[in-house]
């Protein structure tokens, strides 16, 4: 099965209406915390990804992933390589090392998001470990929705790419046609967006 389908399948891709944490809205949502509810699933996509860099012949020690989206998946996918896992978390807004996780000089770290859509936290974190002597052996996720503008200096392997459109709220078809908008992480619905406020 296809990783979409897999994670259609499970309620990681979701469809409706939504408020994205941007402010723009969308008629799909990527929530990959709801792939991690299923151990089976989350090791068997883990295991397609180490897959990936290993037919492509990149040797990693370690496999790190920035909290909280990337934990799970880091342990998986270092488990799947039989190579050791850490994760990096935020310490006064900064991303760090913390609870005695390090890295040795030369060493070759995979980095692992679930969904990458700017790429920010994990560039904080390549930059974390480069700072620390560390080489980057790749960037991999479950999803690519960057759109390609994610622009990492290493090799970036997802299992899947997304092109999920957004629209601001002035110009949502799906406000327009009075669909009642969620937020991301909430079982919530928002009330409709009243456009005459705009």
């Amino acid at each position: 099965m296809e990783p979409l389908e897999i994670l259609r399948r499970l309620g990681a891709l979701q469809t409706g209406h939504f408020r994205l944490t941007s402010g723009l809205h969308s008629d799909r949502y990527m929530q990959c915390a709801r792939l991690f509810e299923h151990p089976k699933e989350s090791a068997q996509l883990c295991a397609m990804l180490a897959d990936m860099f290993r037919s492509a012949g990149t040797a990693a020690d370690a496999v790190a992933g920035p909290a909280v989206g990337g934990i799970i998946m880091a342990y998986e996918v270092a488990r799947a390589l039989g190579v050791r896992n850490i994760f990096a978390e935020r310490e006064n807004g900064v991303m760090a090392l913390r609870r005695g996780f390090r890295v040795e000089r030369g060493e070759r770290v995979l980095i692992v998001e679930d969904v990458v859509t700017t790429g920010g936290s994990v560039k904080e974190v390549m930059e974390l470990l480069r700072g620390m002597g560390a080489d980057i052996a790749g960037v991999g996720s479950i999803v690519d929705r960057s759109g390609g503008a994610a622009g990492f200096d290493a090799d970036f392997r997802p299992l899947a790419v997304m092109d999920i459109k957004s629209w601001d709220e002035r110009e949502c078809p799906l406000c327009a046609r009075g669909i009642p908008i969620k937020k991301p992480g909430s079982r919530e619905s928002c009330s409709l967006i009243q456009r005459t406020k705009h």
